[in-house]
């Protein structure tokens, strides 16, 4: 598992266009990572809709957002089409990227132990340095989640 302040583990990983993305393309800016098991499952959709619904201040506060799972670049399009995604989906069929981040293992899912996408999201700066990890995501108040997690990293320090 990475942690704040590691740099980004190298990636070039399709988009849901099939155009790649890649860590090195992204230096100068700053992004956000969130990683998800499935395209059109419940609770993968309710995280996508509240990352949709908190973008344009996201995008305000200088961000661009990607969100990553196993799926085909196909389905990601199909996924952003159905609920009118406004960010990027990078198909890692491969998990290389997923496993270059450690959110792939083992957790529970319904009470059983499963190995999968585990939900954590990366705030990275424009250096592709890690700035903010959120784990144990919250599907319905993710978008909420980022924000305030960017606003905490913009918020000065107490003077002491």
């Amino acid at each position: 598992m990475l942690d704040i302040g590691d740099k980004v583990p190298e990636f070039n990983i399709p988009n849901e266009k099939g155009d790649v993305v890649s860590n090195s393309s992204l230096l100068g800016s700053k992004y956000i990572v969130f990683f998800y098991p499935k395209d059109d499952s419940p609770g993968c959709t309710k995280q996508a809709c509240s990352v949709r619904d908190n973008y344009t201040k996201l995008k305000r506060e200088g961000y661009q957002i990607f969100g990553v799972s196993p799926d085909k670049v196909a389905k990601h399009a199909k996924f952003i089409d159905k609920y009118e995604l406004p960010y990027q989906l990078l198909g890692d069929t491969e998990k290389e990227m997923i496993t270059a981040f450690g959110v792939w293992g083992h957790k529970k899912f319904m009470g059983k132990d499963i190995v999968g996408v585990i939900r954590n999201s990366f705030i990275i700066n424009e250096l592709g340095v890690i700035t903010n990890i959120i784990a144990k995501v919250k599907t319905k108040e993710h978008g909420n989640e980022l924000l305030q997690a960017i606003q905490e990293l913009h918020r000065p320090s107490p003077i002491h």
